[in-house]
């Protein structure tokens, strides 16, 4: 964190990101299925598809990475923090460095079931477009698509 008490936003290694990720869904999302992946392969996966294929930035304390999100052409694919940190802002200004980078709006899926993500989006200013029976994710969870436009293009 800066002297001013903000968080830093940078691009981000993928086994710090592997275990933000993990370590959130576990703790945030107990509804989910159990992870079939452990932390190596998910790291690959940060490395090989997630950080070759979206904008990534993190949230950064001192030296300490506490969040991340990702973003792939106007689709925020994740945006996940550690636990410890939640509810200090951080989410916020991830998704306004986000949005900053999507001038023509920003979507993103969400489990129906993840009630505080949704009352986190909705409170900035997201919609509901549509919402699906869990045939879409590989979780198999009803989820919605969600979508934030900015004043400008309304």
């Amino acid at each position: 964190m800066s002297d001013d008490g903000t968080a830093e936003i940078r691009l981000a290694d993928a086994a710090v990101i592997a275990c933000i990720h993990m370590t959130s869904r576990v703790v945030t999302m107990p509804y989910l299925p159990p992870q079939k992946r452990d932390h190596d392969q998910v790291t690959r996966w940060a490395a090989d598809v997630l950080l070759t294929t979206c904008r990534v930035w993190v949230a950064v304390r001192g030296a300490e990475i506490l969040g991340y999100a990702a973003l792939e052409g106007d689709m925020l694919e994740h945006l996940y923090l550690r636990p410890d940190v939640r509810r200090q802002g951080l989410g916020t200004r991830l998704l306004d460095e986000v949005r900053r980078h999507s001038p023509d709006g920003v979507s993103l899926h969400v489990f129906q079931q993840n009630t505080d993500a949704r009352a986190f989006y909705e409170r900035h200013g997201f919609t509901v477009l549509d919402t699906s029976d869990g045939r879409r994710n590989m979780e198999n969870l009803p989820d919605m698509t969600l979508r934030w436009t900015p004043d400008r293009i309304r």
